[in-house]
Formats: C-alpha cells, structure tokens, sequence
C-alpha cells in the first residue's frame, strides 16, 4: 500500500532570545522505518527539508518551509493513507490548516496523525480539524496494525492507540497501547527518505552545530536499547551519511552508569571519531569525574543540565529531585573534564515569589564561577494535561485555544507579555526584570571569572563556527536575519514585478 508522510511547515521565532531550531522529524522517521519493513510503499514530503529558507510571515512570528498548498500538491494520486506529524502543540494552526486542504483536496484518502502534540491534545484535534485516526504514544506498532487493516479491511475496535471516528461521525477511543519494552527490534530511522543534507547545511540540528549531524535516541524512557545496537546505528550514519555528530534526544541517557561505561567503551574500542552531545536537558546523578571522563574520551563534547530553578522549594513543587549539591558536583565534574556545560531554567513558576528569583540569582553566579559556559532562561508555561495545567485549569486560567497552544513559542521572548503570566506574586514587567537580572548574573561572573571565553565567543562568531550556546544564539540569530532579508527582498521583487506588469497593462489599453 503507498502512504505518504508529511512533515508540516513550522514556526520560528525571530524575536526569541534563544538558540532552538526546528530539525529532522525522529518519529517520522522511525514510522517509515517500521512501515517500510511492513512491505507498505513509504513516500515523505517534509516541508522544512524541501524548503528551508523559504519564510512567510504569520502575525508576530514566520512559518518556515513549504506552504500547506505546496504540501497538499506533492501528494500522489495513486497515494492511499496520508499520515501527518506534530511535535508541538505551538504549531497546531499550521498542521490544522494542512489537514483541512488535504482533507478537501482528497477526501477519499484516510488521514493519520501522530506525534506528542496528537497525543497530549488528542479530542482538540479531532474536533478542529477532518482527522480520521489518530495513533496515541509510541507510534511503531500501533501505526503498522492500522495500516494493514486499512489494507484489507480489519476491524477497527480491536486495535490498541487509535482514537478514530466511527460511521456515524462520532469519535472512539480504543484502550492505549502498552510501551514497546524491547526497543533493539526497532528498526533505525530512515533518514534516506529525507534530506538530511538540507537540515545540516541550514544549521537545522537540535543543539550545538558541530557540521553532519544526525539525531539519535538511547532509550524510550526506561527501556534502554543496548549499547551495542546504539553504536552500530552511529557508525551505519558514519559511513552512509559521514555523519560526524550525534544529539541524543533523551533525557535520561546518561542515567545509568553501567550503560554509559558500556556504551563510552564500545566507540572507543571501534575507534570511532565523533562527536556525540546531550542538549535536550539531562538528569546529573551519574556525572563525577570518572563518568565525565568516560563521555570526553568517547567524544561527548555538550551536556546540557536542567534543575529549572535555583529555588528548593520550586523544584519540590515541580517533582524536580535534583538538588543543589548533585548540581554542583555534576557542574564540577562536567567543566573540570572538558564538557561544554549549560543549564535549563524555568522562569515565573506559579508558586515562584521574589525570594525563589534570588535564589535562582544566587545559583547561576555560583555556576558561571564553577565554568558552566551559558544558561538558558524561558518563561513558564503549562504543558496540556500535566498536573499543573490540570490545576490551573480548575482555577479557570487556562483555556485550550490557539494562543494557548502558541504559549512555547513565545517562552524565550524579549518581554513577558501579561497575557502569558501565569504566575499571581508577579507581573509580566517584573518576571521580565528578573529573566535579565538573572542572565546578567550568569555572563557577568562567567566572563570576569573566565575571561577567554569573550574572546573565543567572538572569535568563532567571526567563523562561524559553535561550540557553546551562546555562539550558537549568535549564529542562529545571524541565519534569521539573513531569511528576513532573502523574503523581504523577494516581496520586494514581487511588488516590482507586479508594478511593471500593471504598467505595460496599461500601456496597452491607450
């Protein structure tokens, strides 16, 4: 059966302080993996890959990629299940207006949609946009069941992580699927569907740019793979891509030593040179010397810690177990062995008062002398169906629409406006002070304690080149400005044309 995947457009931020970048779409390609093993015919039209400097603005942010038209006519004729990914919720009005042109430009073709985003806000979505199925969590095995009863018609009731509408109309949730515990059996991603050339020379990676770059993942919340089968999947990218950098996008990769002594061992004994990093914010309960040893020697080069905030009393009420001498000691370890070094933080907590901002003050000065090399600070926001979305929500503060769904986008914006304040002890003005207060804490004492990094930040500017946060920030911001001057320059072309079009028109009436 040919089904063809699609990777909407997304948004970017230009007036964002921060360095994410939108990059190759994991799950979408792990479901091709899965279904191309099935025998299906798996085509991909990704549309941050096949355009990635093409931008249209969209009120106070851009849309970057394909247009949903440009998408919608990419789709085969001969095409019988359209699947659609989302990551994130901030992107939903593009993915719904894709999925409403799709559905109207092919009504007779099933649409599927997965990804964090269908699956957080599942009933929204189908509700908002002519959805026929969508696949809930981990979509391998759910996706393959679907498609071959499509194929042949099977029962629909009897699949596990589908959410579907029946002939009347009417939405039905089948029970959730349990989580794949052997995850080795899962086949590597087939990042051959996609362009992979096109995210690297854009600088379209997760994390620090350190030239090819494919993303990977270690493990599926607790079930590990082996380190074997990680490894192997790494030197396959070396050779097939010359890959020579690897994000992992776990968060608790590094949690057990055993795995990470196996793992650092295994490329080490192949002799394998690549850089490999954590960007994603990982857990520190491991990292000592020995262990920050063991990820230098293998070529770990960035690991990015997240304790959210300097408060204890904040990450009690966040279920953060991390505290501040497992902080400290992961931070020294990490920086004494070589590791570029940042660190997460969450600004404007519901119960975050002034005291919780000193506090958070107090620990980034002590980080910057330690040598942790940046912090990244964004605004609070509630994630859909977490606990504390669940409570403000029954305080009547949060309502499911589009500017809620939006909320990510903006987190690391200049100014907080009061509209996504969601703390009650501070305004918008003063969580603003306090977001440049604390980044200001953190870079003063950074460079007057380890004055060469200026220099080296200005210097790889100058090449281009990134090795910590900061320069990466810096590039970003320069490839943005640089796509704000290409689409200004060609409306202005646009308009011109148009003007001499309308000129020689009427010229010709006389």
């Amino acid at each position: 059966m040919k089904i063809q995947l699609v990777h909407p457009p997304v948004y970017i931020n230009e007036n964002g302080l921060t360095a994410l970048r939108p990059s190759l779409p994991m799950g979408l390609a792990y479901i091709a993996a899965v279904l191309r093993q099935d025998g299906h015919e798996v085509g991909i039209i990704d549309a941050l890959g096949a355009a990635p400097n093409q931008t249209v603005k969209d009120g106070d942010i851009w849309r970057i990629g394909l247009s949903t038209d440009e998408v919608v006519e990419r789709i085969a004729p001969d095409t019988k299940v359209i699947g659609v990914t989302s990551m994130w919720s901030y992107a939903w009005p593009i993915v719904r207006e894709l999925i409403h042109k799709l559905k109207a430009r092919w009504p007779g073709k099933p649409i599927v949609c997965g990804g964090e985003h269908f699956t957080a806000v599942t009933e929204l979505s189908m509700r908002e946009a002519p959805i026929d199925f969508v696949v809930q969590g981990e979509g391998e095995e759910t996706a393959i069941a679907l498609c071959r009863a499509l194929e042949i018609g099977l029962d629909l009731t009897v699949i596990p992580g589908i959410v579907y509408r029946d002939a009347s109309g009417t939405i039905r949730a089948n029970p959730r699927r349990d989580r794949i515990r052997n995850v080795d059996e899962i086949p590597w991603l087939a990042w051959e569907l996609f362009d992979v050339r096109a995210y690297v020379d854009n600088r379209l990676v997760t994390g620090i740019y350190y030239e090819r770059t494919v993303p990977i993942l270690a493990t599926r919340g607790c079930p590990y793979r082996t380190p074997k089968d990680v490894v192997d999947e790494i030197q396959n990218y070396v050779e097939k891509y010359q890959a020579t950098n690897f994000p992992f996008q776990d968060l608790t990769a590094i949690l057990k030593r055993e795995w990470v002594v196996e793992f650092t061992k295994e490329i080490l004994e192949r002799g394998l040179k690549i850089s490999w990093q954590l960007p994603a914010g990982t857990r520190s309960e491991i990292i000592d010397d020995e262990a920050a040893r063991l990820l230098v020697e293998s070529g770990c080069r960035s690991i990015n810690l997240a304790p959210e905030s300097g408060s204890e009393r904040t990450r009690k009420h966040m279920k953060k177990m991390i505290t501040d001498e497992k902080l400290f000691r992961a931070a020294r370890a990490a920086v004494r062995n070589g590791l570029n070094v940042g660190i997460f933080l969450v600004l404007g907590y519901p119960t975050d008062e002034p005291i919780d901002m000193r506090a958070t003050a107090r620990m980034v000065r002590k980080l910057a002398r330690v040598g942790v090399d940046d912090v990244s600070a964004g605004f609070f926001f509630p994630l859909p169906n977490t606990e504390i979305y669940r409570e403000l929500e029954k305080q009547g503060l949060v309502t499911l629409d589009d500017a809620f769904l939006k909320l990510p986008i903006y987190v690391h914006n200049k100014f907080m406006s009061p509209e996504r304040n969601y703390n009650p002890h501070m305004t918008a003005r003063q969580m603003t002070r306090w977001k440049y207060w604390i980044v200001a804490n953190f870079y003063v004492n950074n460079f007057l304690f380890h004055p060469g990094k200026v220099f080296r930040i200005l210097w790889n500017f100058v090449r281009g080149k990134e090795t910590s946060k900061m320069e990466s920030f810096l590039q970003e911001t320069r490839r943005k400005f640089t796509l704000r001057r290409k689409s200004r320059d060609a409306k202005a072309a646009e308009s011109g044309s148009a003007r001499s079009e309308k000129t020689v028109v009427g010229a010709g009436v006389d």
